[in-house]
């Protein structure tokens, strides 16, 4: 199907104000994966991959056989998802046009991913100037469903989910840092007030208590502020 480019441009510009808008990580990256599904021709399902270290993380998946052909991918150590939030090559897209005939790159996977019903796939490295955040994983329960047209898309897609992604996972990081910041202020102000200690006697005791007892230290203020002690 031929692609309408300037519908294509006023949807995408549509998706990037509302991927910035989203009010938490998770809405970002189901924002994200429902608009594969909307925006780039035959993708049937769509997800997010992430590794953390040697496991693999499925995150905002519209459909369990995105979820399914992840821990494939991790139980085998192969697939292109799991290469494309591997990899750190000039090779950005990752993709099996045709799950019915042999797929040499990824042999197992591919064998072993029929029986998932999967047509064909394709893998987005997602990634800013500064860090890789994972991949982003189209299928098609179609076999040749993805073009050129889809790929352009795909890859369009990649470009503005990985800022919204990146954009949103570091205002949650600040938010968290803020809010530890207040919690240990407060737990600080509690210690200082009970046992007639400075500031930095008070955080002292935060701090070797922390250390003592292998605990964050967020928590160990998170208890003082809620028991009002040690």
């Amino acid at each position: 199907m031929d692609t309408d480019w300037r519908t294509f441009a006023e949807q995408m510009a549509t998706m990037a104000r509302d991927l910035l808008a989203q009010e938490s990580v998770q809405a970002t990256l189901e924002r994200i994966t429902h608009s594969a599904t909307e925006l780039v021709d035959g993708c049937d399902a769509a997800g997010i991959l992430v590794l953390r270290g040697t496991r693999v993380e499925t995150l905002a998946p519209t459909d369990q056989v995105v979820i399914d052909s992840d821990q494939l991918q991790e139980r085998l150590r192969q697939g292109p998802c799991f290469e494309a939030a591997r990899d750190h090559r000039d090779d950005r897209v990752f993709r099996i046009a045709d799950f019915t005939t042999a797929e040499p790159r990824w042999p197992d996977y591919a064998s072993q991913a029929r029986r998932l019903h999967l047509g064909s796939m394709m893998g987005f490295l997602l990634f800013t100037e500064d860090e890789d955040l994972g991949a982003l994983n189209i299928y098609s329960r179609r076999p040749g469903a993805f073009t050129g047209t889809s790929e352009t898309a795909g890859w369009l897609l990649a470009s503005h989910a990985a800022v919204a992604f990146s954009s949103a996972r570091t205002h949650a990081q600040l938010e968290r840092a803020v809010a530890t910041r207040h919690t240990i202020g407060e737990a600080m102000g509690i210690l200082m007030g009970s046992r007639n200690l400075t500031e930095e006697q008070a955080f002292d005791v935060l701090r070797r208590y922390s250390q003592e007892t292998n605990t964050k230290l967020r928590d160990v203020a998170g208890r003082i502020c809620e028991t009002g002690t040690l």
